[in-house]
């Protein structure tokens, strides 16, 4: 029987786009394959296209996986597929077949049996913007058995001056609640104990779909509609200050599974430097989300991304964003420097600061960052919580806490993995949270 390999470079949306193309070519036939061992019939490289750095670890990705895999017909599929299929499709000699971008994924293995009676690579890279919701689905995450992702959402709306992704992923098409609640029921039949949430602009998630009264859907519709699975977690991989009101915080908080992990972007607490990125939204009207969060569940950890080194950023902005970052107590912050992305209107603003500058003031909310995680996971100590325990190795247990706080225990129970147990925190340690298990 023939085999498929694949390797995902990006976001949770692309890992689950990856996953359900490999469904694809299950359903047809296809034996999945560790991207590793090498020797496959096909192999997906999924692209993403953020930075610039993304674009370079793209193309590495597709020239390794033609070293390990030199027979395979390569797809390439994602958003520098949908933004440079050119560039993609002249890599023939390193294997290319097709290049897919981010719509037309449900046809993959048609589209692969076409390119192969070709001789030049096949380009099926449609206009992202007119297309409707692609009707992708999963039965499996791929990464274990007790975490899956469930994409809600597609495209974005939003003009963040930085951001290419609207221009690859197109506008917000929303998934019926219908299929969501579909979906989620199969990965809870599956075993699945946790569905991690994701879409492009997730909160945007309803915006152009009605419930039978007319009236426009919201993420608390579809939180709802995974809720009624039965699964034991759910977990936001995203979220926007502006979806974040006392209605939404009203209608969440009487979801018993929802995990109490907030991932909030901020990107800068200097209202200056929020305005010339086109967020919309002021540092102030992002701390009364961040209250309304932690009003309605208290011991909540909220992590966010900050993006610094933005364009005409002042040292004295830089330093409200970090004063910012301290006073929301974060329990967890990602930093990227800027990456100047071309066909963004930030590229072209006037004050592009150099990489010395943008890496030392990245170094600097990345210790801070440091700072404030041992700052939270301290809080931790001492309380019980229940651990998800994802994997064991010899003679320990590794988990995460409803919070995603990392948690090691020792344990010689092997079936432990893909259970939640009840787990005593007791000390911080360089790996995570040490804990001793209590019981089921």
């Amino acid at each position: 029987m023939p085999t498929i390999a694949a390797f995902t470079l990006g976001c949770k949306v692309n890992q689950y786009d990856t996953r359900a193309m490999i469904e694809r070519f299950i359903v047809d036939g296809y034996i999945e394959t560790p991207f590793e061992d090498g020797g496959a019939d096909v192999v997906l490289i999924n692209t993403c296209t953020v930075t610039t750095v993304g674009d370079q670890k793209s193309r590495q990705a597709i020239r390794r996986a033609h070293r390990l895999h030199p027979c395979a017909a390569i797809i390439v599929s994602g958003c520098l597929a949908q933004r440079d299929s050119g560039t993609l499709a002249a890599m023939r000699s390193d294997g290319v077949r097709l290049v897919l971008g981010t719509q037309r994924r449900s046809e993959v293995v048609a589209l692969l049996e076409e390119a192969l009676q070709q001789t030049e690579p096949l380009v099926a890279v449609d206009g992202a913007i007119e297309r409707e919701f692609e009707p992708l689905t999963v039965s499996a995450s791929g990464e274990g058995r007790t975490r899956a992702t469930l994409k809600i959402e597609e495209g974005c709306d939003s003009r963040c001056t930085y951001c290419i992704i609207p221009s690859v992923r197109g506008r917000v098409r929303s998934r019926p609640a219908s299929e969501i609640r579909s979906e989620a029921s199969r990965l809870v039949s599956g075993g699945y104990l946790e569905i991690v949430v994701t879409g492009v602009n997730m909160s945007a998630y309803g915006k152009d779909l009605t419930d039978g009264n007319g009236t426009a859907l919201t993420l608390a519709d579809a939180i709802e509609a995974i809720a009624d699975s039965g699964v034991k977690r759910i977990r936001f991989s995203s979220l926007e200050p502006g979806i974040v009101g006392s209605a939404f915080v009203e209608r969440i908080k009487r979801i018993p599974a929802l995990c109490p992990h907030f991932p909030l972007a901020l990107q800068s607490g200097s209202d200056t430097v929020l305005k010339r990125m086109g967020r919309g939204y002021t540092s102030a009207e992002y701390m009364r989300a961040a209250e309304l969060l932690r009003e309605a569940f208290p011991d909540s950890a909220l992590t966010t991304d900050v993006l610094t080194g933005f364009p005409g950023e002042t040292i004295e902005q830089f330093e409200e964003t970090a004063r910012f970052v301290e006073a929301a107590g974060f329990a967890r912050i990602h930093v990227f420097p800027y990456s100047k992305r071309e066909g963004t209107p930030a590229a072209r603003l006037p004050g592009q600061l150099t990489s010395a500058v943008k890496a030392e003031r990245a170094r600097r909310l990345i210790e801070l960052g440091q700072e404030l995680e041992k700052r939270y996971m301290a809080r931790m100590v001492g309380q019980v919580r229940a651990v998800l325990f994802e994997r064991t190795s010899d003679g320990g247990c590794e988990g995460y806490t409803p919070e995603y706080v990392r948690v090691f225990a020792d344990c010689v129970d092997k079936r432990l993995s893909g259970s939640i147990v009840k787990t005593r925190l007791t000390e911080i340690t360089e790996r995570g949270v040490r804990g001793v298990l209590i019981g089921r």
